[in-house]
């Protein structure tokens, strides 16, 4: 490749490049929790640290305050959005009606395209797992969740579905961490029923799935917040 080449393919990379990896970046550090809810994010030393103009990380943190893990305080600046435990048994609500009827309308109006989108996220998921990488697991059980939404064939629901699954990264992650980010199988296995369930069209069952599905994430991150590591320790005096 010529030196003239190579500038002009430098020179064809697509508008708003830079905003994609800073937006990426911030994203996985917000839902790894390497910034820590409630943290000032500054546009200054972002664009720093990038080496890039405030233009893309403007951009970028747009989309992050869209997705509900940047929050802009008036007057205060932007911070990583809290993350409120004390509204949790609020989103598991309304997780689980949310959940439930996305993935009933998913079995009796599925067809075999959509059938097919689950099936490559459920393998993106399966990857995850595998590796053992909470942040592709994360990410990948969103879009398996969506999938399915989208085979429901309704996109208020679809719209409503997915910004609960937003808002839930930051909670799954704990999840994930309370197995110490090895996720046994059974979560694997859960999956896979929904699927067979929604491609049987067995819209009671795809629904009792989705329900428990919701139900074991729930108890698991109370028990995780709940969990001591002190207990067993005996102090002399």
């Amino acid at each position: 490749m010529t030196k003239a080449t190579t500038q002009d393919t430098a020179k064809r990379k697509p508008k708003g490049y830079s905003a994609i990896v800073i937006y990426e970046t911030i994203r996985d550090e917000i839902l790894s929790l390497t910034l820590q809810p409630c943290q000032l994010i500054d546009e200054v030393s972002i664009a720093k640290r990038f080496n890039v103009s405030r233009s893309p990380v403007r951009e970028a943190m747009v989309r992050l305050v869209s997705e509900s893990l940047l929050q802009t305080l008036p007057n205060k600046g932007t911070i990583v959005t809290p993350l409120r435990i004390e509204e949790f048994s609020q989103y598991v609500d309304a997780l689980d009606l949310v959940q439930r009827t996305v993935t009933r309308l998913a079995a009796k109006f599925r067809n075999e395209a959509s059938l097919q989108l689950i099936r490559e996220e459920q393998v993106k998921f399966n990857l995850s797992v595998a590796q053992n990488d909470a942040m592709k697991m994360i990410l990948s059980n969103r879009d398996f969740h969506l999938a399915i939404a989208k085979a429901g064939n309704n996109s208020y629901f679809e719209n409503i579905y997915r910004r609960l699954l937003d808002d839930g990264r930051r909670s799954l992650r704990l999840y994930f961490k309370s197995f110490d980010d090895h996720l046994p199988s059974k979560m694997v296995d859960n999956h896979q029923a929904m699927i067979d369930a929604i491609e049987a069209q067995d819209v009671n069952l795809a629904e009792r799935l989705a329900h428990e599905h919701t139900l074991e994430m729930q108890q698991q991150f109370l028990k995780y917040l709940g969990s001591r590591n002190t207990s067993n320790i005996i102090i002399s005096l």
